[in-house]
């Protein structure tokens, strides 16, 4: 007989859902968790983990074409896109196959199709249409949604995908060929992680951003730093640029594009659209519910309560940062709040780290200089070169750098920004530091390893008084 009947229900196995429900489960809550396509969600099955396969590949071609810089005889590499191509997909095969394995461990029961919600107590009633086709009704006193949220698509300005030509990440991932010419409208890390991959293998690449620069979110600095980087390796950036209009031709797409006043077109075999998600509210009832939604996000507080009794939201559904370790951490918080867990605290995006896997990494926390100033700060910014460190020298990787942002008068790390090898986990070093309240004196006293890379956020943090050894 099938059990209907759940303190709580969770509906999405992406990095939000499945954390909230195995942290129930710790928590003692019977728990059960709806799935309509692949267990771990966008992330596992076709964002973050199958992308870092494909761009590993392209690391690995990168060091190839490179080795005679390592004292190694040089070949002239070539690359099978249908075998990286299949690495990837197998490598999200493993990690959707190794959350079942947890599901089953933390004993909750997975439900396999596509949930609405109707009116309930003391949550809202969950209804599941099976891949068969019947309705199942389940209840539960609380109800996560963990829907998360797809490409975002302009149609009335020709911005569509259509699954061939014009891409979203999806199709992005899974080529059947190299596109010798390939537009990227984005330059968010979506956007710029395409992008590095498809240059280091050959493609042609141009990049066009509506703001003023590339990686918007990013410290100016680091995003200038970017910009020269991708440059030197031959992507086309193009910024406060506008594309206008896309017309398909029979292999090609011709793009209108609008920048400084000027409009040109360019002829391009493939484009990738990465402007923004939007969340995946549709069909799942909220309107009856009267559950208020914003540009697409519900709208939540600090432990994921949406103001209808019983029912959650959290991770991409709820709004930027658009990012797996935000929803994971919201997830905890949200089933920690609904325990009443001595642990439980409200969730603070502010510690929320951002990480962009292109070649070089670009990783931060906190705020940027320009925000800080915004917010009345008076800053201290310390800078550490890469070429300065012994470790990045020693790996052929001298180019980036370690900034770090702090409050002049009470020594609190207000931001941490970096570009280069590995920044995306030396990251997390700045990160502990924001979440334990660590002060300069705190990070100058702290003693890093030698040879590393991290030694360069003990310099960066030195710089920032006036006391750096190697620069």
């Amino acid at each position: 007989m099938t059990e209907t009947s759940f303190d709580l229900i969770v509906i999405g196995s992406g990095p939000g859902g499945y954390v909230a429900a195995i942290r129930a489960s710790q928590l003692g809550m019977k728990t059960a968790i709806v799935e309509r396509e692949a267990l771990g969600g966008v992330c596992l099955n076709w964002g973050c983990i199958p992308t870092k396969a494909l761009l590993r590949s392209a690391e690995v071609f990168h060091l190839m074409k490179t080795a005679d810089q390592y004292g190694l005889k040089p070949v002239e590499p070539d690359f099978d896109m249908e075998a990286i191509v299949k690495r990837s997909r197998d490598v999200a095969g493993q990690l959707s196959a190794g959350v079942k394995h947890l599901m089953k461990k933390n004993k909750i029961t997975v439900i396999e199709g596509t949930a609405r919600l109707e009116p309930g107590k003391p949550a809202p009633k969950v209804i599941v249409a099976g891949k068969d086709g019947k309705d199942t009704d389940y209840s539960a006193n609380h109800v996560i949604l963990a829907t998360g949220a797809r490409a975002r698509a302009i149609p009335e300005a020709g911005l569509e995908p259509d699954g061939e030509r014009i891409w979203t990440y999806r199709e992005a991932m899974v080529p059947k060929e190299l596109p010798k010419r390939l537009l990227v409208i984005g330059s968010g890390a979506i956007g710029i992680e395409f992008a590095s991959f498809y240059n280091e293998l050959g493609s042609d690449v141009t990049v066009v951003e509506v703001m003023d620069r590339i990686l918007p979110v990013e410290d100016a600095e680091i995003s200038a730093m970017a910009r020269t980087e991708f440059e030197k390796q031959g992507i086309a950036i193009k910024t406060d640029a506008q594309v206008k209009g896309l017309e398909k031709g029979k292999n090609t797409v011709t793009a209108q594009i609008e920048a400084g006043g000027k409009s040109e077109t360019l002829e391009v075999d493939r484009v990738i659209l990465a402007i923004g998600i939007v969340g995946n509210v549709e069909n799942l009832g909220l309107e009856a519910l009267g559950v208020e939604v914003e540009k697409t996000h519900v709208k939540v507080d600090g432990f994921g309560r949406t103001g209808v009794p019983g029912l959650y939201a959290i991770g991409d559904l709820t709004g930027p940062p658009w990012l797996a370790h935000k929803a994971s951490h919201e997830g905890t918080v949200c089933v920690e709040g609904i325990a009443g867990a001595n642990e439980a605290h409200p969730f603070d995006a502010s510690n929320v780290p951002g990480c962009t896997y292109s070649h070089p990494q670009v990783a931060s926390v906190g705020l940027t200089e320009a925000e800080a100033k915004d917010a009345g700060h008076e800053v201290k910014i310390g800078k550490f070169p890469f070429v300065g460190n012994g470790k990045a020298i020693a790996l052929g990787a001298g180019d980036g750098l370690v900034k770090t942002v702090f409050d002049a008068k009470t020594g609190e790390l207000l931001g941490a920004h970096m570009i280069g090898a590995e920044v995306t986990e030396l990251i997390q070093g700045y990160v502990i530091a924001r979440e334990g309240e660590l002060v300069e004196e705190d990070l100058m006293h702290t003693i890093f390893p030698h040879p590393t890379l991290s030694e360069m956020m003990h310099e960066s943090v030195l710089d920032a008084h006036g006391r750096v050894i190697h620069m």
